[in-house]
This record gives structure tokens, C-alpha cells and sequence, in this order.
């Protein structure tokens, strides 16, 4: 009997060294409830992460006219904070980095049935959606508007009227950032027979709870909501394209899409920016630049960048979807900017 008892005893020490030297499950992916306010929170004392540079970051932050800046680690809250008279249900535009928006909807209609983005852009639209001729026209696919390298002229403004696409070059062989890409909600609405503003609601905006809605702002069309919302969307992205258990943008066009999509600018893929490239091209520029986009941010991180620093950005290797809202940090940009590596060097500084 004793020599029983010892043998328990042994298996059950056994067990309880294992589970010290052993890591533990990492917990699931969290997913809050749509049409709550609750949300699960993770302390950043749980993760070991830096506490005495947390003041750092949130002086930095407000300084630099931030209005709102959330941290998920694995879908939990670790950071919400906002600053400068900006609130918790408090709206804010996303600017351009509402362009992942449009691509998250043109990979739900394709997975629908209603779109391919390999075909023409005039399969949709019909002809004369340019001034281009129809057989330059004709080379304009889906793809290239997401992917801004449509070959259209991009001096002449945010104008999406027909007269102001003019023909510059081919497709395919010229990256420009342009507001043409907005023609890719045309081709959602005509495709769906619905307005883009019913079709973006009840297929991505409704599923995951965000709140928000798209205005036309001259030429633009801008979607504007408030912090959590935009904090949803990243960690639908994040999840590739899951929300809990329903598949909301097909995984296989998610990686696509924040992957290299062209030749010229190998830190763009339809619409959203890449880190950790060898090069990059901005807006408003032919120049192409040695080294990667944000260098002091992890090499496995994509973006969504708006005009005056609105950001999303997305660290698969740490979990972690961080969102930034307000007004520019320096001076006004229309994506990338200086506060992108400034910021990260005060994350690394934190976040360990």
C-alpha cells in the first residue's frame, strides 16, 4: 500500500513540474459581442510588457494632436485612451486608411460571385468610364484600381468623372496613389444592384458591430466612426477575415490583398501598406526608396494610412491590432509620415 501511495505521489510531482517548465495554451482569439459595449481587457502587467515607459508613449501621443489610441493584444484591450476633448463614442474620419474598406468589400463580393477582380473594369461600368480609348480602357482591370496602378493620370485631381481619367500610360506598368480607386465601390453597387452604402453595411459593417457611416466630401468618399469600431475592423483583418466562427472576407484574398500585389511598389497590395519590403514608392512621388516602409516596426506588419496619421496597424507575430485617430502629428500627409517611426520606437520601448 505504501509503495502505492508513493508511486501517486511521484506521478502527481511529475505533473506539477511539467506545467511549471512547460508554456501555457495560449488563450483563444477574442471576438467582443456586436452590439455591446463589453469587451475583454488584458493588463499590460499580464504580459510583462514595460510599465514605466507607458507615460512616455501617452505624453508622446498627446502631444502629437492624438485624438484617439487603442492596443489589442489577441483581440483584448490592452490600451484605450484619447486625448485632446475626443470621447469613447466621439466620431473621426478614417481618411485613406478607409481604402482597406473598399477592399474588404470587393473580396466579400467576389466571394459572392458578383465581381472577379482580374476582369475590366468596364465589364461593370460599361465603356467610357475614362477618356482613355476603349482599347486602353479595355487593359484597366479591377486589380489595377486596387492596387493603384491603373495608368491613369493622377495630376489632375481627386475627380472621378470620366473627362478627368485620362490615359497616361498602360496598366500595370506605373504605381500612383489616386483617388480612382474609388471607382471599385461603383463597381460593388453595380454588380450587387444595390447602393454601396446598403451593400457595405449588411455585408461588413453590421456582421462585426462596427458604427459608422461613408460621406462624400467633394470628390472623396470618406468613412468616418468612432475608435472601437475602427479597432473591430483591424481585428476582423487580423483574424483573416473571420468573426468568431463566420468567414467575413475570404482568407485566400485577404493574404492577397496584404501581400505584394505589383511589381513597382512591393510595400502596397490592394490598398493596404507593407512593412518590411527592400523598397517602397509614397503618393505624389516616382521616386523609389531603399529600405523598408516603417523601419523601426515589425517586419510582418501591413497598414491602413490616412491622411493626417489615421492608422490601423496589424503585427500578426505579436497579436497585436494598434489604432491611432486625430488630427496630423507634424505636418499634413496624405499616409506615411515621420510619426509612423517615432511612434514604433516608443512601442518597441513599451511593448516588449
Amino acid at each position: 500500500m505504501k509503495c502505492q501511495y508513493f508511486l501517486v505521489f511521484i506521478v502527481m510531482m511529475s505533473f506539477l513540474n511539467c506545467s511549471k517548465d512547460e508554456p501555457v495554451e495560449s488563450e483563444t482569439l477574442y471576438f467582443p459581442p456586436i452590439n455591446s459595449e463589453t469587451w475583454e481587457t488584458k493588463t499590460i502587467e499580464d504580459l510583462g510588457w514595460n510599465t514605466s515607459e507607458l507615460q512616455p508613449l501617452l505624453s508622446f501621443l498627446e502631444e502629437k494632436s492624438t485624438k484617439s489610441f487603442m492596443i489589442l493584444y489577441n483581440g483584448r484591450i490592452v490600451r484605450e485612451d484619447y486625448f485632446n476633448g475626443h470621447s469613447k463614442t466621439a466620431s473621426w474620419y478614417w481618411a485613406s486608411a478607409g481604402k482597406t474598406l473598399t477592399t474588404a468589400v470587393c473580396g466579400i463580393a467576389q466571394q459572392e460571385g458578383l465581381i472577379n477582380i482580374n476582369n475590366k473594369v468596364s465589364d461593370y461600368l460599361g465603356i467610357g468610364w475614362t477618356s482613355a480609348s476603349l482599347d486602353k480602357e479595355n487593359l484597366i482591370t479591377c486589380k489595377n484600381l486596387l492596387s493603384m496602378n491603373s495608368g491613369l493620370d493622377d495630376s489632375l485631381g481627386d475627380d472621378v468623372s470620366p473627362e478627368n481619367l485620362q490615359y497616361l500610360v498602360d496598366s500595370g506598368i506605373r504605381w500612383a496613389y489616386h483617388n480612382v480607386y474609388v471607382k471599385m465601390q461603383d463597381v460593388v453597387a453595380a454588380a450587387s444592384n444595390q447602393t454601396w452604402n446598403s451593400y457595405f453595411n449588411t455585408k461588413l459593417r453590421d456582421k462585426i458591430g462596427m458604427n459608422g457611416l461613408w460621406a462624400n466630401l467633394g470628390d472623396l468618399s470618406v468613412y468616418g466612426s468612432n475608435t472601437r469600431s475602427m479597432a473591430r475592423f483591424g481585428l476582423m483583418i487580423s483574424a483573416k477575415g473571420k468573426w468568431e466562427n463566420t468567414q467575413i472576407v475570404p482568407e485566400s484574398y485577404l493574404n492577397e490583398a496584404t501581400n505584394t500585389s505589383q511589381d513597382i511598389n512591393k510595400a502596397y497590395g490592394y490598398l493596404w501598406w507593407l512593412n518590411g519590403k527592400t523598397t517602397y514608392h509614397l503618393p505624389q512621388t516616382q521616386i523609389e526608396f531603399n529600405g523598408k516602409l516603417i523601419p523601426n516596426a515589425p517586419d510582418d506588419m501591413y497598414a491602413a494610412l490616412g491622411k493626417n496619421d489615421q492608422k490601423i496597424y496589424i503585427v500578426p507575430s505579436k497579436k497585436l491590432v494598434i489604432i491611432r485617430m486625430g488630427e496630423s502629428a507634424e505636418d499634413s500627409n496624405f499616409a506615411l509620415s515621420n510619426f509612423d517611426n517615432d511612434l514604433w520606437r516608443k512601442l518597441n520601448a513599451f511593448v516588449n
